[in-house]
């Protein structure tokens, strides 16, 4: 078979590899000048860094299983995880379960009752029973709306914003709260998060080159401008070249891993029950902004901020976590967002950006100045988000589209899981293995 791959982060080139290693060919199209898609990297004093920042769990064994299998396994370190809250002008550590015990924006019985709803979340095996109800429903109905404002509405606010955090399954919150948990092995009492020390850039260039060895291609700034269509099956792409020119590459299958919003715009009308599963799920996008500092803000590498008055959701300080040695020095900071593309906030440009968020870093580190600011950065990235509701198992949609031969595998897919690398690797394996099944 040929089969063509649109989109050169996890799930696509996690498939590419898959269907290659089985002796097809395969060629990826990536529109952006980079691979990785919300892991690519950037280069920062000469080290790469996520435009985004990343780190994996010690559960997310598909992703380890390819870093494995590119021969990179010895890159990844496994470091203990520094988490805190900043409520009222303090910040409170999350580190261990017992933290939640000292969280004083709450009385000591609400202290409690988190604790307890927490530890039910945590020991609770089957998701389904919890998926006809909204997660802000759910938790004040059990751990109380004190708990609910102090705690977890902050979190679900900053992560969907106002206008979705009402409507968040509560399904979504078991898999976070599960994912972490795992990550903190048997002791339960710290939690350990990996990351790649050739940075997640090095993992997707590799795995493009295993690729390549096997006889498959990789494009980067190739856009596809159309899945052709003919008689009800994916024949081949249209693509462009960046200069107006366009061609077209004939196909025995295609893969999109375009977001669902956008997967309607590459083909002919779609049945009105697959449309209204991709229209069902909205996305938030994620708008970054990363400073190179030459001194630490704080200690902690993931600061929630539980504070309204702040114009950003987190705090996530790379060099707490991956040493500034291996920046020259520097200590990263990332100032993360996630809003809906008609947000103020979403539109502004970097310099803007800088000067709504500088003076509010002095409520995490009271001694901030500017002058610490060396370098930096401003990244947009749409769709990073999906805002999954009640009851989506039941509209999920499926990874063989309407037309033969065409293929969906995007993050609204990959439910009750949360988006995140490893997820995308296991459904880009799952997906190239619908493919091969089909077409034998």
């Amino acid at each position: 078979m040929r089969v063509g791959i649109i989109g050169g982060g996890a799930t696509g080139l996690a498939a590419a590899h898959e269907l290659a290693k089985q002796g097809h060919r395969t060629a990826v199209y990536e529109r952006a000048p980079f691979l990785g898609g919300h892991a690519s990297t950037f280069d920062v004093g000469g080290t790469p860094l996520e435009r985004g920042y990343h780190h994996l769990f010690t559960s997310d064994t598909d992703i380890l299983e390819l870093i494995d299998e590119l021969g990179l396994g010895h890159r990844m370190r496994w470091i203990d995880s520094k988490v805190g809250t900043l409520h009222d002008g303090t910040i409170y550590n999350f580190v261990t379960p017992l933290d939640l015990l000292r969280y004083k924006p709450l009385s000591l019985i609400d202290r409690v009752r988190l604790g307890l709803v927490t530890l039910y979340l945590q020991r609770r095996r089957d998701w389904r029973g919890l998926e006809g109800v909204t997660a802000a429903d759910w938790l004040r109905s059990h751990a109380g709306k004190r708990v609910y404002d102090r705690f977890w509405g902050p979190m679900l606010r900053g992560k969907f914003g106002e206008e979705h955090c009402e409507r968040v399954g509560m399904a979504w919150v078991w898999g976070k709260i599960h994912t972490r948990v795992a990550s903190r092995g048997r002791g339960m009492l710290k939690e350990k998060l990996g990351y790649p020390m050739g940075s997640f850039g090095e993992i997707f260039e590799t795995l493009a080159r295993k690729i390549q060895e096997l006889g498959g291609e990789v494009h980067v700034s190739r856009s596809v401008q159309r899945i052709v269509v003919e008689d009800g099956r994916a024949t081949g792409l249209e693509l462009g070249d960046g200069a107006g020119d366009a061609s077209t590459e004939a196909f025995d299958a295609v893969i999109a891993s375009t977001p669902s919003n956008i997967f309607p715009r590459l083909v002919p009308p779609l049945p009105d029950d697959y449309m209204a599963k991709l229209s069902d799920v909205s996305y938030m996008a994620a708008v970054l902004i990363v400073l190179v500092l030459d001194r630490p803000l704080s200690d902690k590498y993931w600061l929630n901020i539980a504070d309204r008055s702040i114009p950003f959701v987190a705090v996530i300080e790379h060099t707490n976590f991956i040493g500034p040695q291996h920046y020259g020095g520097k200590h990263i900071v990332y100032l993360s967002n996630y809003l809906g593309t008609d947000d103020p906030i979403y539109r502004m440009e970097r310099e803007e950006l800088l000067q709504l968020y500088l003076p509010h870093l002095k409520k995490i580190n009271s001694g901030f100045d500017l002058s610490w600011v060396e370098a930096s950065y401003h990244h947009r990235i749409d769709g990073a988000q999906p805002v999954i509701g009640t009851n989506y198992s039941q509209r999920i949609p499926d990874h063989r589209t309407p037309f033969k031969g065409l293929y969906l595998a995007n993050t609204t897919q990959i439910y009750p899981e949360d988006r995140g690398t490893n997820y995308s690797v296991r459904m880009g394996k799952r997906v190239a293995r619908m493919v091969m099944e089909d077409m034998a």
